[in-house]
């Protein structure tokens, strides 16, 4: 779940499961077959190339376009635009996320999908081959491994809303700026205090991705502070899987203060979010440039880019219909750190805390999972009979694989969850090669869509070319292919609650020891 695109309403914009399976009857299990939709098949696995096709010939061929060769694209490869066309492939390694690239079912979807869609057009013309077209495919990476994929070969362009860093530029190219420049601020939301000047920002803990401009902009505030003696900034290091549009959210409901954001982002998003205040006088970088990011040695794909930029620039796309297109009717998160949601918390973690030492399962996330299934309330039942915090099915409850038929008092509601969470987990994702983070959300992702269909998830993901080990960036893309957005969405929220309570608690017992010293 989880930047916008460069490019979206800013100038670049307006520029621009059963028993067999491990699982009791009574799981939250998918009710549909799957049928396997390939995205971007054409390209990943096309047949031999063809001659072209004359015009008036009378076959099929001459009527259809003439797809790419036959080779994977995930297969490293260098070269420049002279070699892509000749493969006929252009790789653009972006992120995943709405509203930037997402699959609603095998759709490809989101802005920047849209924009290489127009750059394919463009090359296509620019080469006038007739039926023998040049294709654009989007490869969904994670954010740190965008300029790593880059340099190996694994894309051809990076589009992510990059900003152009002077550590960045030593390793890669860069297209011409996609924006006037921009500024990083800080943008803060209702659980923000007072702050009158950026000196109020010293000693204060400030949550970021560490491969982000925003982490080395914050580390050199720090290093002001140090010289004029005051304490540096507590830089959080988050995971990679939280984007920009994630950590806004977060800020908007108060899960975070606040955030650093490049300004036009943060303006963007206050038609979504509109607790969001962006304090334009606490600049942290005051002149940043945007662009795409190519491999050096490519002046022949720079040159093409750099011509597509200047002729998508200000009035060409309507960033209002764009975001109105790709925001509405989504699933926002809630702020489970406010008044009576986070006493639940409060009341509840200690029972989450008992039951996943027991079963090994870290208790933030699985208190997370119940605020995304329940709030935390236990008088919550749902039309499908689930009960209570971690809307389990009674029957699901009393299968002897979980042994806990009465669910009604809040305890017995965790214990059954929580021990459910185990026997999915160890019955089917203990592979040794799965980390212990990655297995926690493919049970999460299996307690909402069934251990069967995770499984078979997995498999599709392999055969595609992504990592089946790792769920965010590689196996929650084929699930969003394959089944929706829904189960997508539900291990994202989670992961978001789950950062907003480790930050939380860290910080209390941070003060707590503080005090402690004090009092010694």
């Amino acid at each position: 779940m989880r930047i916008l695109l460069s490019l979206l309403l800013c100038p670049v914009l307006a520029a621009c499961d059963s028993v067999s399976d491990g699982a009791p009857d009574g799981a939250a299990q998918s009710a549909t077959e799957v049928v396997q939709v390939p995205v971007l098949a054409d390209a990943r696995e096309a047949s031999q190339e063809e001659p072209p096709a004359t015009e008036g010939d009378g076959t099929e061929a001459a009527r259809q376009t003439v797809g790419p060769p036959k080779l994977r694209v995930f297969e490293p490869w260098t070269g420049d635009l002279d070699g892509m066309v000749e493969r006929r492939v252009i790789r653009v390694l972006t992120v995943y996320g709405l509203p930037r690239y997402f699959l609603d079912g095998p759709q490809e979807r989101g802005v920047t999908y849209e924009l290489f869609k127009q750059f394919e057009e463009f090359i296509n013309q620019r080469l006038d081959k007739g039926h023998v077209k040049v294709h654009v495919v989007l490869i969904p990476v994670a954010r740190d491994e965008l300029i790593p994929g880059l340099i190996e070969g694994r894309g051809d362009i990076a589009a992510a809303g990059l900003t152009i860093t002077p550590e960045r530029d030593a390793l890669v190219d860069f297209s011409d700026p996609l924006t006037k420049e921009v500024r990083e601020v800080l943008v803060t939301g209702p659980a923000a205090p007072p702050i009158a000047a950026i000196e109020d920002l010293s000693g204060r803990e400030i949550a970021v991705r560490a491969s982000s401009s925003y982490r080395a902009s914050l580390e050199a505030l720090s290093r002001r502070f140090a010289e004029h003696g005051l304490a540096p900034i507590v830089i959080k290091d988050v995971s990679e899987a939280l984007e920009d549009e994630d950590l806004l959210e977060m800020v908007s409901t108060g899960l975070l203060p606040w955030a650093v954001m490049d300004d036009y982002k943060a303006r963007a998003w206050t038609r979504v979010f509109d607790t969001l205040v962006i304090r334009d006088d606490i600049v942290l970088r005051p002149a940043g440039r945007i662009g795409h990011a190519i491999r050096e040695n490519s002046p022949l794909l720079r040159a093409a880019l750099n011509e597509f930029v200047a002729a998508h620039r200000e009035g060409t796309l309507a960033g209002n219909m764009l975001l109105n297109k790709y925001l509405r009717d989504f699933e926002w998160t809630k702020n489970a750190m406010a008044g009576e949601d986070f006493q639940r918390f409060e009341a509840v973690a200690h029972i989450f805390e008992k039951y996943g030492e027991q079963y090994g399962i870290d208790y933030l996330f699985v208190t997370a999972q119940g605020y995304q299934e329940s709030r935390l309330r236990q008088e919550t039942r749902s039309a499908a009979g689930a009960l209570g915090i971690m809307q389990l099915l009674p029957s699901t409850a009393a299968d002897p694989v979980v042994g806990i038929p009465d669910i009604s008092d809040a305890e017995a509601n965790i214990h059954a969850g929580v021990k459910y969470l185990d026997f999915l987990r160890d019955q089917n994702f203990s592979d040794p090669e799965v980390d212990r983070l990655n297995q926690t959300l493919f049970t999460l992702a299996s307690y909402n869509a069934g251990p069967a269909r995770v499984k078979q998830l997995r498999r599709m993901a392999a055969e595609d070319g992504y990592d089946p080990n790792r769920w965010f960036d590689n196996v929650e893309i084929i699930a969003a292919r394959e089944i929706g957005r829904e189960t997508v969405q539900y291990v994202a929220n989670i992961l978001k609650y789950y950062t907003a309570y480790h930050l939380v608690l860290n910080e209390r017992a941070q003060r707590a020891q503080e005090l402690e010293k004090i009092r010694q």
